[in-house]
């Protein structure tokens, strides 16, 4: 065909479904068409890319292309013109470095203001030469004696919280930076204990606005201490239910629960080892100032295996947060995930703890209820907007969005895992104005009469009775 040859390629990301990968082909088909006939174009979305052009490009590292979309936004604070270009060349460097050598040959990085992905196609070797590359930086293995100070031999007044990991408290560096330092129980995991910095320096490579930024470890002796950033507006859950109960308005409800769903579908889809986190609750997702969602402790979760089986493992969650399958029988998969989100959403929402017992008005046998139950009863009755936390003015929201919110979290607590949507969906089904009636969910499991004598935090050996499960419909 000599000079009439035409080269293309398509490439969708590895964490998007067949059905959102035809989606974005479609989109990108469409968009392309505005180019106006070009020799060569190339299209570049978050989950897929589209080029064409008369020569060969399948082996080359793309530098650039014909035309480049560019945000109009200017970043926030007071950051220097000339500082912010060098922070743009550093974020740059660590992904030309990191990329190359990461399976899926998919990394991604962050500086204080920055964050950027990087990926190649599969068609580009390992060994292709990019210019200016640095190594990325590790995590700091920090002093013992150095985060005793910092948190005054971790006093009990420094402590933020805790859960069944480890304990965390707030730590002021010599040098006058605020930390967070989680001091790991001992015996939680073998895995850890075994090789802990090597997991540690591995985990310091999630990189996600959404997701808190572990910035190093201590490994003395029987000590075994991470250090994350230090997040000013604390957990979820004091916020939601404790003295400043009411002061969220809609919209920063909203931001948390899209941000959380996007913390939990790159750990789930888009990093290039999928983790589960097993312990998703309002007391894990802490805000930093701008009250923007980040998860914590994803860095002590175990890892799926590598065929996706169903595992059965030691317990280590939360009830009113854990999903049936998991709580009953250690059925172990991203679901589980996606359930307890779904249950930290309903909270955001009503404002009323998982574990709560409320009266109902159904003027049913059942007078006291908890929240899944409360919420999945008043979705049967077309009544959403009674979830609504009292506190929320009705001019401040939506009342089509927040019914379709709400609809989405009982959509990742149904019944049957398999019935519930990856996270990726659901940030699409968040972010869409798509309709969801062919998308109803279906009934719940409700964990009932054990929640209260069996309290609401679970150690790794706890059990549950298949006799507290109020089986769907």
């Amino acid at each position: 065909m000599g000079d009439d040859t035409i080269y293309g390629m398509f490439q969708c990301r590895r964490y998007l479904s067949n059905t959102d990968c035809a989606a974005c082909v479609a989109a990108a088909t469409a968009d392309i068409l505005s180019c106006s006939g070009g020799i060569s174009s190339h299209l570049v979305y978050d989950g897929c890319s589209l080029r064409y052009g008369p020569f060969s490009f399948f082996t080359e590292a793309i530098r650039g292309v014909n035309g480049i979309l560019c945000g109009n936004q200017t970043s926030k604070g007071e950051t220097n013109k000339d500082d912010f270009s060098e922070e743009v060349k550093q974020v740059l460097n660590k992904l030309q470095i990191a990329t190359p050598k990461i399976p899926n040959y998919y990394a991604a990085t962050k500086t204080q203001s920055i964050y950027a992905i990087a990926q190649c196609v599969e068609t580009v070797s390992a060994n292709s030469e990019v210019p200016g590359a640095t190594k990325l930086k590790a995590p700091i293995n920090y002093k013992y004696n150095d985060l005793k100070a910092a948190t005054n031999n971790f006093n009990e007044e420094n402590r933020l919280g805790g859960g069944g990991f480890g304990n965390v408290y707030k730590g002021t560096l010599k040098n006058g930076k605020v930390i967070a330092v989680k001091k790991l129980f001992s015996g939680q995991s073998k895995k850890l204990e075994d090789d802990f910095e090597s997991e540690v320096k591995f985990l310091s490579n999630v990189h996600h606005r959404n997701l808190v930024r572990l910035l190093g470890f201590c490994n003395k002796g029987q000590e075994r201490i991470i250090v994350y950033e230090y997040m000013t507006n604390g957990s979820l859950d004091k916020l939601l239910f404790g003295k400043e109960k009411g002061c969220l308005n809609w919209k920063q409800r909203y931001d948390m629960v899209l941000g959380t769903a996007r913390g939990l579908a790159y750990l789930h889809e888009e990093f290039y080892v999928s983790i589960i986190h097993r312990d998703i609750k309002s007391g894990n997702i802490l805000l930093d100032h701008e009250l923007q969602p980040k998860i914590s402790d994803f860095g002590l979760a175990r890892f799926l295996p590598s065929d996706q089986s169903k595992l059965n493992t030691r317990f280590a969650g939360t009830l009113g947060y854990t999903a049936p399958e998991y709580t009953i029988y250690g059925q172990l998969s991203e679901k589980v995930d996606t359930y307890s989100y779904g249950i930290v959403v309903l909270e955001i929402i009503s404002g009323q703890k998982s574990t709560e017992i409320v009266k109902n008005n159904y003027n049913d046998d059942d007078d006291h209820e908890y929240l899944i139950k409360q919420a999945w009863k008043l979705y049967e009755q077309g009544k959403h907007l009674e979830l609504v936390d009292k506190n929320l003015d009705p001019n401040d929201y939506d009342v089509e969005e927040v019914k379709r919110v709400i609809e989405i979290a009982l959509m990742c607590t149904q019944a049957s895992p398999s019935k519930r949507p990856k996270m990726s969906q659901v940030v699409v089904l968040l972010t869409s104005k798509a309709q969801l009636e062919n998308l109803q969910p279906s009934m719940p499991v409700f964990i009932e009469s054990n929640l209260k004598s069996q309290g609401s935090n679970f150690g790794s050996n706890a059990t549950v009775s298949s006799d507290s499960i109020l089986s769907a419909r």
